[in-house]
């Protein structure tokens, strides 16, 4: 299990944005406060599915649907040969406590802080 580091996209002009082979379960650190954008990049030839989780997900409250179990984590189907991109705030609800990345060995992946 490794920690995927974050990477400081409010630089000027190029940088380096280091890119992390995941294991079954790696690690990001959620911060609410910064816009962090993941993305997933699948250069094997069938397709894979990360699974977001954070460790403290039960269930969250959704205006005009109720209660919403998050405890399975958040599915990301990433196609052989594709790039699938998500913003972490838009899936806050899945990035309570320590957030694991699982069952996506192979995939590359970078978190940007933007």
């Amino acid at each position: 299990m490794a920690a995927i580091t974050s990477i400081d996209a409010s630089q000027v002009g190029p940088f380096a944005a280091a890119i992390t082979t995941l294991s079954a379960d790696d690690t990001i650190t959620f911060t609410p406060t910064k816009k962090q954008l993941l993305v997933l990049t699948n250069t094997t030839g069938g397709s894979l599915t990360a699974t977001i989780d954070g460790s403290t997900g039960t269930t969250v409250n959704v205006a005009g649907v109720g209660s919403v179990d998050v405890s399975a984590g958040k599915a990301i189907a990433v196609p052989a040969g594709e790039s699938r991109a998500v913003v972490l705030s838009t899936i806050s609800a899945y990035c309570s406590g320590v957030v694991h990345i699982t069952g996506a060995a192979t995939l590359k992946a970078q978190l940007f802080d933007l």
